[in-house]
């Protein structure tokens, strides 16, 4: 099992970010775009390579986000219609998601095993996340998906902001 890192910065208004293995190494540097459309995040192996891109899809009634892995798309996450609570759902061939997502504690499946599991970690400046990875060739995904995951949750949060102001 690997244990990766990622506290996103407090104050970045970038998005800038590491995410760092057991040791405290930087192995992936995620850079989000700002003020420009559509909205993306770019992850890096600690080579410099880009591994995943998550963005926003601009024209669509309902917020989406994509994420693709190594060039290929993975997962999409979408806002689903609701008069009350906000829902997303998770759409991936062969990936679930179960637990709390949205609360950032849940586990990956992939065709029904274990892949990985995500937890917040809590007493720290910003958010951070705690991402055990089982399967190392899910790697990138479960860590595109928990940037992704948090990526919605700040757009949420913005667009609340913004409606209770």
């Amino acid at each position: 099992m690997k244990e990766l890192y990622i506290k996103q910065k407090v104050f970045s208004l970038s998005g800038k970010f590491t995410v760092k293995d057991q040791q405290g190494n930087d192995v992936y540097f995620v850079e989000g775009s700002f003020m420009r459309v559509p909205k993306t995040f770019s992850i890096h192996n600690n080579t410099g390579s880009e591994v995943a891109l998550i963005t926003k899809k601009v024209f669509s009634f309902l917020p989406k986000f994509m994420v693709e892995v190594d060039g290929r798309e993975v997962l999409t996450i979408k806002k689903e219609f609701s008069f009350f609570k906000a829902r997303y759902t998770i759409d991936a061939a062969g990936i679930e998601v179960n637990g709390n997502w949205w609360d950032m504690n849940f586990e990956v499946y992939q065709h029904g095993e274990v892949a990985g599991k995500v937890s917040k970690e809590w007493f720290t400046w910003g958010d951070s996340y705690k991402v055990q990875v089982w399967n190392e060739e899910m790697e990138t995904i479960i860590l595109a998906l928990v940037i992704a995951i948090d990526c919605v949750k700040a757009d949420q949060a913005a667009a609340s902001s913004v409606v209770s102001n």
